[in-house]
């Protein structure tokens, strides 16, 4: 290990990257300091420091940020001071904050501070307020292993005009500060006491003069990269748009003309980051109310590796976010009636399984609120949790035709012709749209249901209607509709109420969505779905915990295919049945086991039940983050390692062998992240231990011996 400083080179994953000594490795070991926000000594700046980030405000002559720097590898991302935030007004842009004078734009120096000033059209600093960091969400959990809330401190700057037109509005800049994780949020909150109403056009909540990325003298801002020492997310994401290193709906990259000393011929290097969601461009608030941004989440990166990216994603998902790590194991019920959903219960409880969701295909109408059918399902519902089984259903929003009336209208021909995202979707904020919205919390509420799948959630349509009760026309519709879909999330997860949904609702209150598959794949055969399948966990579980993606096995016909792809009936392909538990359990993902039953004779139900008690055994660490060894490519082994510094079981390897002839490999576990500092006790599957002393790379190398078409395990102290 070659040590310079407070930092490691080491070999992981075959890469070498940069690290903070292991000691000082906040995605290891504990940090030592705790999120504070206090004033300079001279009383001029606000300073927000948790040991991770820093994060600096020159308070006079109007709020400025003039430091944003990461303390673990010590890179600044301020070149260029910029508004706090900016607000347009009845088509009018206003700066919140910020200062004038500064004419070098590539970087900021100390002394100049002092020497800038303010403008008398910009909202003005008045004061700020620093509390505790409060819940966004009140969450109420069933696993009382999950930590429930985040602590950290967080801060208010308060502005005003001095425009008697904007008389009595406020603009407040909201910064959560977070322990332990290199992580700060922000929003702004617009608060009307005018006595009259005003149109909001646009409101950007954040803007950022970074130091650029790469300096290019020819090239546009698509060709070129962005800055990678911040990850940006905010809680607007929808359609799955929010990846690895992918903006969001919200994320805009911008150039900075007033930079003139950059490298770009043109002056197009991206530099300037603004956040703000493109299609909302009238917003009415009436006196009396407030309007609250998106949240931006701004995560500081320490590294190009993409493991180590990763696993700072997955810990600020943990951290702002909880509920994504609930992970109860669930059954996906295709049932023709009542007796069927308790022989579900009844095998489930047999088994250790913990959940039903009746299935899309299922008898279960949730959208039906007759006084029938809530006895019915209340009925049911008791009986499950009789069995000490959770139970919910399934419920489809877009990709339907409802009415001329209740649709989305397109813009352009104002008709309900095909304009939405799927072709035909109803507007969320139409009659009907609002009435969905009621009777599923009415339905959810009254059966006791604890489990609730979305399907087709809102998926960002924009919609022309000007008689829909839930928005004023096209200008508010994506706003208005997007408020609804994520106040019914936050109820859901306010009651209890787990949501899976195939979306990225994550910081809204959903709990998980589909890992990533292809559904026509599971007509192939089983031999083909079990490597497609890990191959969909080793993609699926980059940016996502194990817990936040589903898995799909389907146990009778489905998307076609013949006799070679289904596992009904279960007893004849037992083998396959298993090895397709052990690969999601093993993964710490739950899958979608879609069919009538879970077992068909005792030696079925035995198979199940054993492989729910190993998944339940070791259940901490095979939720716990992933390193990604080799992916599948059905040509040699692959696997992954699942690692918790925290727990007694530090680590986890599973292994597979894909080829027809049994293999004997060494192979190099990087067991860094088990923050195992010397010696690892290692233990295939249930046998004896033994000690291996790790190399300087803080790795061993294992030989592995894997039998044909099968796999093996390892946990590792």
């Amino acid at each position: 290990m070659l040590l310079r400083k407070n930092f490691v080179y080491l070999l992981l994953s075959g890469n070498f990257l940069i690290t903070p000594a292991f000691s000082q490795d906040w995605l290891v070991n504990p940090v030592v300091p705790k999120a504070a926000i206090y004033p300079s000594s001279d009383n001029k700046e606000i300073i927000l420091n948790n040991g991770l980030v820093k994060r600096v405000f020159r308070i006079q002559p109007n709020i400025s940020c003039i430091d944003y720097s990461n303390l673990v590898n010590g890179q600044q991302l301020v070149r260029a001071i910029k508004p706090e935030a900016m607000i347009t007004i009845d088509q009018k842009t206003y700066h919140i904050g910020g200062v004038y004078g500064q004419t070098e734009k590539a970087y900021l120096m100390k002394d100049w501070i002092g020497k800038f000033s303010s403008a008398d059209s910009d909202f003005h600093f008045v004061n700020y307020q620093i509390e505790d960091l409060k819940p966004f969400i009140h969450w109420k959990t069933r696993d009382q292993k999950i930590r429930k809330q985040a602590t950290g401190k967080t801060i208010t700057f308060q502005y005003q005009s001095s425009l008697i037109s904007l008389k009595n509005l406020e603009v407040h800049v909201h910064y959560e500060l977070y322990d332990g994780i290199p992580l700060i949020i922000k929003w702004v909150s617009v608060h009307n006491q005018s006595g009259h109403s005003i149109i909001l056009n646009r409101v950007v909540n954040e803007v950022l003069g970074l130091v650029e990325e790469e300096s290019a003298v020819v090239g546009t801002p698509e060709q070129m990269k962005k800055q990678h020492g911040i990850y940006v997310e905010t809680n607007y994401a929808f359609n799955n748009a929010m990846r690895y290193d992918i903006s969001d709906q919200t994320t805009h990259w911008e150039t900075d003309k007033t930079y003139t000393s950059q490298v770009n011929y043109n002056y197009e290097t991206p530099c300037v980051l603004e956040v703000y969601p493109e299609k909302i461009k009238g917003i009415v608030l009436q006196s009396g109310e407030e309007f609250q941004s998106v949240r931006t989440h701004e995560l500081l990166m320490d590294s190009y590796d993409r493991e180590r990216r990763g696993l700072a994603i997955r810990k600020m998902y943990r951290t702002v976010a909880p509920w994504t790590s609930e992970n109860p194991i669930f059954m996906h019920l295709i049932s023709k009636d009542d007796d069927e959903v308790k022989k579900a219960v009844d095998q489930c409880a047999a088994t250790g399984y913990e959940a039903v969701i009746l299935s899309f295909g299922s008898h279960c109408n949730m959208e039906d609120t007759s006084a029938a059918n809530i006895l019915r399902w209340k009925k049911l519902s008791d009986y499950a949790h009789q069995k000490n089984i959770l139970i919910g259903g399934y419920s489809l929003f877009s990709s339907r035709k409802i009415s001329d009336e209740d649709d989305v209208i397109d813009p352009v021909t104002g008709k309900p012709d095909a304009a939405a995202f799927f072709g035909n979707a109803p507007c969320m904020g139409s009659k009907w749209g609002l009435a969905y919205i009621a009777g599923l919390k009415y339905f959810l509420s009254k059966t006791g249901f604890d489990l609730f799948e979305n399907d087709g959630p809102y998926p960002g349509d924009v919609c022309a209607s000007t008689k829909h009760p839930g928005h004023r026309g096209l200008d508010d519709s994506q706003w208005k509709q997007m408020e609804l879909q994520k106040e019914l999330y936050h109820w859901c997860n306010e009651q209890g109420i787990y949501v899976n949904a195939p979306d990225w609702y994550f910081l809204d209150g959903t709990n998980k969505t589909g890992i990533g598959y292809r559904e026509v794949n599971f007509s192939l055969s089983r031999e083909q779905q079990k490597i497609l399948n890990r191959q969909n966990i080793f993609d699926g579980t980059w940016e996502k915990t194990p817990s936040m993606g589903w898995g799909f096995v389907p146990l009778t016909k489905y998307q076609g295919g013949g006799p070679e792809a289904v596992l009904e009936p279960l007893s004849e392909h037992l083998a396959d049945y298993q090895q397709l538990m052990v690969e999601y359990y093993g993964a710490g993902v739950q899958a979608c086991y879609r069919g009538p039953r879970l077992f068909d004779n005792a030696l079925t139900k035995q198979v199940v039940s054993k492989t729910i008690s190993w998944y339940k055994k070791y259940r901490d660490i095979l939720n716990a983050d992933i390193i990604h060894l080799r992916r599948a490519d059905g040509r040699d082994w692959d696997g992954i390692l699942h690692v918790n510094p925290t727990l007694k079981t530090k680590g986890f390897v599973l292994l597979y062998n894909p080829l027809k002839e049994k293999i004997t490999r060494i192979i190099t576990l990087p067991l860094y992240y088990t923050g195992i500092t010397s010696t690892a006790v290692i233990r295939e599957k249930e046998g004896l231990a033994r000690k291996y002393t790790l190399d300087r790379n803080y790795a061993i190398k294992l030989t592995v011996s894997i039998d044909p078409e099968s796999y093996t395990w390892y946990s590792i102290e």
